[in-house]
C-alpha cells in the first residue's frame, strides 16, 4: 500500500466519523436540524476530506510533449524558437553564451531535468559523440550552422603495401577556384589538381617502405594563398606476396620485363615457358591440375598458353577461378573462336582483336615535371631514374572489345577509356589484358609507371589473403570518443607517448563488440589485440575544423527521423500539479462549513417544556 492510498483511507475514515457525529447530534439535539440542513452537512464531510486530500496529494497532470531547443557549437541566438508553451532552451558546453539558455553538461542531463520534452530542435554544428546516444528515440530537427572554409570531406587510403600507389579524395567548401596539392613528408609535391565546381578532388601518390607516414594536403585559393594544411595518414604494411604461376607460350620482351618487375617487387613466381619442340624454360614443370592451382593466388598466362591447355587443365583452372583464384590473360594476337567461346563460359564476351591500336597512358600524376620526379623517387645505383624522362611512351594493344555488362576497368588510358577489363566469376576474378608492349615504359625511362600498372593489376585480381581485423576509426580527434569495434577483452590502445589504455567492450554492442576510447594526445595510436597491432591516427582538437564540423553534422543528420514522429509523440511521464489552488479551496470551504454549522439556518424551533 503506497502513501496516497493510506492517506485516502485515513481521510475516508475521518469523514465517516464526521457523519456519525452529525447523526448522533441530530438524535440528541433539543433543536434538531431540518432534513435539508442535515443532508448538506452530511455531504460536506466527504467533500471536505476530498479537498484536504488534494491539498496533500495534488492530482496527476499528463506529461507535456514540448520541444527542447538544444544549442551546440556555432549556434546563433534563437529569438523565436523557444517561445511556445512547454518548450525549454538548453546550451551544451560547446555552445556560445545565449541569454535565457540553461547551461547543461550534456544532453542526457538536460533530458533528465526536463522529462516532458519529446522533440529535440538542435541548432549549430551538431551533437558531440557523447550526446548522440541520448538523442536516439526522440523526434529530432537539425538546423546546421554553415561549414567553415576548407576541406569538409576526406576519403583516406586503406593500408597499402610497400611499392604501391594510393589515392586520396575529398571535397573543399567555400574556396572558389581552389587548388589542392599532395606533398610527401619531405615537402616534395607528388600531385596537384584544381577542384571541380562541386569542390571535389582526387590526388594520388606512391609509398616505398613499410611504416606509418604522414603526407600533407595543401589547399590554396585562386590567388595561391594557403587556406589549410591537413595531414594525410598512410599506413604502409608488409603484405604477404601473392603466389604467382606464370604460363608463357613463348619468350618475348614483355615477359622478360614483367619477370624483372616481379623480382624487384619481392614476388617469387613459378614460371613455365614454352620454347617449342616440347621444351620449357623456367622452373620445374608442375602438373596443371586442381591441386597445383590451389597452391597459387594468381595465374598469369598468354593466349597461346591458354590455347595449349588441355580440356582437363582448363576445367581445373576454371574451377579454381570460381573458388577464388585470380586469372590474368594476356592477349598478344588474334583470338581463335575456340578461345572466345571458352572465355564466354566465364563471362568475358570479347570481340575484335585482329588489329593493333595505339594507347597512351596518363603520367599517373597531375602538375608539372617536379611532381612527377618526386613521385618516381631518386632510384638507386643499380636502377637509376632518368630525371628528364617524364613523357609516357605510346604503347600498342590488340583492339579487343568486351561486351560483358559487369566488366570493370582494370586499366584506363589518358582519356579515361578502359583498355583492360576484369569481372568476378564465383569467388575469383578474371581479367583480359590486351596491351602487348608495356616494356616500352621501362625502355622509355618510365619504369615507375610500368610498376604501377602491373602492381595494381596483380593486387586487383590475386586471391585475397586478409585476416579479420577490428574496425578502427578513419578519423579521430583529441578529447573526442573514438569507437573501436571487433575488440576482445584483452585489447589495449598504446598512445604515442607510450601510455597504455585497456578497452572494455560494451555488452550493449552485441556481436559488434565495440568499445569507446578517449585519446589524450595527437599522433599515431596502436590497437594491440591477440598479439597483433593496428594503427590509427588521432588529430589535434583544433586540426581540420571543416572536416570535424562536417563529420558532426553528418552524424547528427543521421539521427533525424530515427525517433518517434512529431505527430505521434508519446506523452511524457505524469507529474503532480500545484497544491496551492486546492489549499485555498479547502480553506474557503472549511470557513464556510464552520459558519454554516454555527448558524441557525435550517434548525427546528425548540419544544416548550
Amino acid at each position: 500500500m503506497n502513501l496516497s492510498w493510506l492517506l485516502a483511507g485515513l481521510l475516508a475514515f475521518a469523514a465517516i466519523l464526521g457523519i456519525v457525529r452529525l447523526l448522533w447530534w441530530q438524535r440528541r439535539a433539543t433543536e434538531p436540524a431540518r432534513a435539508w440542513r442535515l443532508v448538506l452537512l452530511v455531504l460536506a464531510q466527504p467533500l471536505y476530506a476530498l479537498l484536504l486530500y488534494f491539498v496533500l496529494m495534488p492530482p496527476l497532470l499528463p506529461g507535456r510533449t514540448g520541444t527542447m531547443v538544444v544549442l551546440t557549437a556555432g549556434a546563433s541566438s534563437p529569438r523565436d524558437t523557444a517561445t511556445a508553451s512547454g518548450d525549454v532552451l538548453v546550451a551544451l558546453p560547446e555552445a556560445p553564451a545565449v541569454a535565457g539558455a540553461e547551461r547543461v553538461p550534456d544532453l542526457a542531463t538536460a533530458l533528465r531535468r526536463h522529462p516532458g520534452a519529446q522533440r529535440l530542435h538542435v541548432s549549430g554544428a551538431g551533437l558531440e559523440a557523447r550526446d548522440r546516444e541520448a538523442a536516439r528515440g526522440h523526434a529530432l530537427d537539425f538546423i546546421a550552422a554553415p561549414l567553415p572554409r576548407g576541406v569538409v570531406a576526406l576519403a583516406l587510403p586503406e593500408p597499402v603495401s610497400a611499392g604501391s600507389a594510393f589515392t586520396v579524395g575529398g571535397r573543399v567548401h567555400g574556396v572558389a577556384g581552389a587548388v589542392v596539392e599532395l606533398r610527401d613528408p619531405a615537402g616534395r609535391r607528388l600531385d596537384a589538381a584544381t577542384v571541380s565546381a562541386r569542390g571535389d578532388f582526387v590526388l594520388g601518390g606512391t609509398v616505398r617502405a613499410p611504416g606509418l607516414v604522414n603526407f600533407r594536403l595543401h589547399v590554396f585559393d585562386r590567388r595561391r594563398t594557403r587556406v589549410e594544411e591537413i595531414d594525410i595518414p598512410v599506413q604502409v604494411i608488409e603484405q604477404p606476396a601473392p603466389r604467382v604461376l606464370v604460363l608463357a607460350g613463348a619468350p618475348n620482351p614483355e615477359w622478360k620485363y614483367l619477370r624483372r618487375w616481379m623480382a624487384d617487387a619481392g614476388l617469387e613466381p613459378h614460371v613455365q615457358m614454352q620454347v617449342g619442340a616440347g621444351l620449357q624454360l623456367g622452373d620445374a614443370p608442375l602438373p596443371l591440375n586442381a591441386g597445383t592451382f590451389a597452391r597459387f593466388d594468381l595465374v598469369v598466362l598468354d593466349d597461346r598458353a591458354w590455347a595449349a591447355l588441355g580440356e582437363s587443365s582448363r576445367a581445373a583452372l576454371v574451377a579454381a577461378l570460381r573458388e577464388g583464384l585470380g586469372v590474368l590473360l594476356r592477349v598478344e594476337g588474334p583470338l581463335p573462336e575456340s578461345t572466345r567461346r571458352q572465355l564466354r563460359e566465364v563471362g568475358m564476351v570479347v570481340s575484335g582483336g585482329a588489329e593493333n591500336a595505339e594507347v597512351r597512358l596518363s603520367p599517373a600524376a597531375h602538375g608539372d615535371d617536379d611532381a612527377l620526379r618526386a613521385r618516381r623517387g631518386a632510384g638507386s645505383r643499380d636502377a637509376p631514374v632518368d630525371a628528364d624522362a617524364t613523357d609516357v611512351p605510346v604503347l600498342g594493344r590488340r583492339a579487343l572489345r568486351n561486351a560483358a555488362s559487369d566488366a570493370v576497368a582494370l586499366l584506363r588510358d589518358a582519356d579515361g577509356v578502359a583498355v583492360a577489363d576484369w569481372r568476378a566469376e564465383g569467388r575469383g576474378r578474371i581479367g583480359v589484358w590486351p596491351l602487348t608492349d608495356t616494356h616500352r615504359l621501362v625502355l622509355g625511362g618510365r619504369g615507375d609507371r610500368h610498376a604501377e600498372i602491373w602492381s595494381e593489376a596483380f593486387a586487383r585480381l590475386a586471391r585475397p589473403r586478409r585476416e579479420a581485423a577490428p574496425v578502427i576509426p578513419s578519423e579521430a580527434w583529441v578529447g573526442e570518443r573514438a569507437r573501436l569495434c571487433g575488440v576482445t577483452g584483452n585489447a589495449q590502445v598504446v598512445a604515442p607517448d607510450g601510455a597504455v589504455a585497456s578497452l572494455l567492450p560494451d555488452p550493449a554492442s552485441g556481436a559488434a563488440s565495440c568499445a569507446g576510447y578517449w585519446p589524450g594526445g595527437r599522433g599515431w595510436h596502436r590497437l594491440r589485440q591477440d598479439g597483433r597491432e593496428w594503427a590509427f591516427m588521432v588529430r589535434a582538437a583544433d586540426e581540420a575544423p571543416g572536416l570535424r564540423a562536417a563529420a558532426k553534422q553528418a552524424a547528427t543528420q543521421r539521427l533525424v527521423g530515427t525517433g518517434a514522429p512529431a505527430g505521434n509523440a508519446v506523452a511524457g511521464p505524469a507529474r503532480r500539479g500545484s497544491a496551492w489552488p486546492w489549499w485555498w479551496a479547502w480553506l474557503g470551504f472549511g470557513a464556510l462549513l464552520w459558519w454554516f454549522e454555527r448558524s441557525r439556518l435550517g434548525r427546528a424551533a425548540a419544544q416548550p417544556a
